[in-house]
């Protein structure tokens, strides 16, 4: 599975961005989808994940609220809408795949997508 990921820029805060990530698999409706994160200095954080169908979503308590995820299984693309964006979201952006949602949320997705940066000023 091979994903794109794209949309990240230069926000001030309070704004907002729409990430979009588009994969190449056929069978893109197997996979729940997700979007991971790593700010300077830090580790990679779980941000946001999908199931397959749709119907399920879980968010990290830092972005609930604020951003949301959503996807197109004919188009083979998740977003992740993000808004009312703080200095603090900034990051590079990393879309996931992986047969079991738990798997993103614990930041061990199957494949990794190239990240896109995502700047906030205050």
């Amino acid at each position: 599975v091979q994903l794109q990921a794209s949309g990240g820029g230069l926000v001030q805060a309070g704004g907002s961005l729409r990430l979009s990530c588009a994969a190449s698999t056929r069978d893109f409706g197997s996979y729940a989808m997700g979007w991971v994160r790593q700010a300077p200095g830090k580790n990679r954080e779980f941000v946001a994940a999908i199931s397959q169908s749709g119907d399920t979503t879980h968010y990290a308590a830092s972005v609930k609220g604020r951003f949301t995820i959503s996807r197109d299984n004919a188009k083979k693309t998740v977003w992740l809408q993000m808004n009312n964006l703080k200095p603090d979201d900034t990051a590079v952006f990393y879309c996931a795949a992986s047969q079991w949602l738990h798997k993103i949320v614990v930041v061990t997705p199957d494949f990794w997508g190239q990240g896109t940066l995502v700047t906030v000023s205050s």
